[in-house]
């Protein structure tokens, strides 16, 4: 049956809120960045726009693409040309099989510079043409100021990026539910090798230990980008990405930055103006009440919300409590941010 457009609703949020303070001075970082996930707002920023490399954090792009790809229950066979990088390693050797799932858990709890490799390898049949792959999908986040040249985050002379389009992307990857029950994770347990056999993994992010609502993402070092970090935290309905980019104490600058981005938002709660109930054909009663799970988000300056209702004119019984006769669009700044479904909340038998 065709929905049709019943409800359309504009909502404006303006209070006050007390902040603590938060300066450059305040943070060991050279570069540095609080974004609000929801609308896109920046809470705070210092040198947010340097061009700087920024390590292993660098993994988030190649893991966003490998859980996005659709491929990871593959199966890959590692060969030793894949293996040739430095530095961390989760501990693959020529022969070994590994899934892209597990290639993505050693990427974001150990860091490993031959999972970010074999992934390149195996999504891109090439180091060069991953790296196109990671540039062309940062562009479509609108990282502005990136260029990834390398899967891993080893030095490169035009590997780059900047503290504000590194928060871009912490932001995009944290939509992805994979992406974030794999970076949330302390430890799993993997199976690889040659044959494979059972192992286990330490994430390296401390901030899950650290802060209260920690969820990841991901830690890096090189000696030429200093210690980079970046976080994602949740607080109810406030979803913060906070980045550091050569930050000597990244664990304390980060637990200042989420704490003062979280006390900056405001929340919003947007509750449709539903019918009360909607006609049933052929019951014992002639309608049945229906309901929608509103939609939280938090914010800094007012935002343009607004929702729209798409629902049937009336259902058939026999009709079970739960049963969805039309579904609820959220929008934030005119894009849609969240839909749910509109359900019945009870039975109704037939005549």
């Amino acid at each position: 049956m065709i929905k049709k457009l019943i409800s359309f609703c504009v909502i404006l949020s303006i209070c006050v809120l007390r902040v603590s303070a938060l300066n450059d001075r305040s943070l060991s970082a050279e570069c540095a960045v609080v974004l609000n996930v929801q609308t896109g707002e920046v809470l705070f920023s210092k040198n947010a726009d340097m061009r700087h490399s920024m390590a292993s954090t660098t993994k988030i792009m190649t893991a966003l693409l490998a859980v996005e790809s659709g491929k990871l229950q593959s199966e890959i066979v590692v060969s030793d040309d894949m293996l040739k990088v430095e530095g961390t390693s989760m501990g693959l050797v020529d022969g070994d099989s590994v899934s892209l799932n597990e290639l993505v858990y050693g990427m974001m709890l150990s860091s490993g510079n031959d999972t970010a490799n074999v992934t390149a390898f195996f999504l891109g049949d090439s180091i060069e043409n991953f790296a196109s792959m990671m540039n062309n999908r940062a562009t479509e986040i609108g990282m502005k100021n990136t260029s990834f040249v390398t899967p891993s985050g080893l030095d490169a002379d035009e590997h780059f990026s900047t503290a504000y389009d590194m928060a871009l992307l912490g932001a995009a990857a944290v939509k992805n539910p994979k992406f974030v029950s794999v970076c949330s994770s302390e430890s799993v347990s993997v199976t690889f090798g040659n044959p494979p056999y059972r192992r286990k993994l330490y994430n390296h992010n401390k901030l899950l230990n650290l802060y209260d609502g920690a969820l990841g993402i991901k830690t890096g070092f090189t000696k030429k980008s200093g210690r980079c970090l970046v976080s994602y935290a949740k607080k109810d309905s406030a979803e913060l990405v906070a980045v550091t980019l050569n930050a000597p104490d990244d664990w304390n600058d980060h637990i200042k930055m989420l704490d003062y981005g979280f006390l900056r938002l405001k929340e919003c709660v947007v509750r449709p103006a539903l019918p009360s109930k909607i006609s049933v054909v052929g019951g014992v009663e002639n309608s049945v009440s229906i309901n929608v799970k509103p939609f939280v988000y938090s914010y800094l300056d007012s935002q343009n919300s607004y929702y729209r209702l798409f629902l049937d004119k009336f259902v058939y019984a026999p009709i079970t409590s739960g049963t969805v006769v039309g579904y609820c669009e959220y929008y934030l700044n005119g894009a849609v941010v969240e839909t749910q479904p509109i359900v019945v909340n009870e039975s109704v038998q037939r005549m």
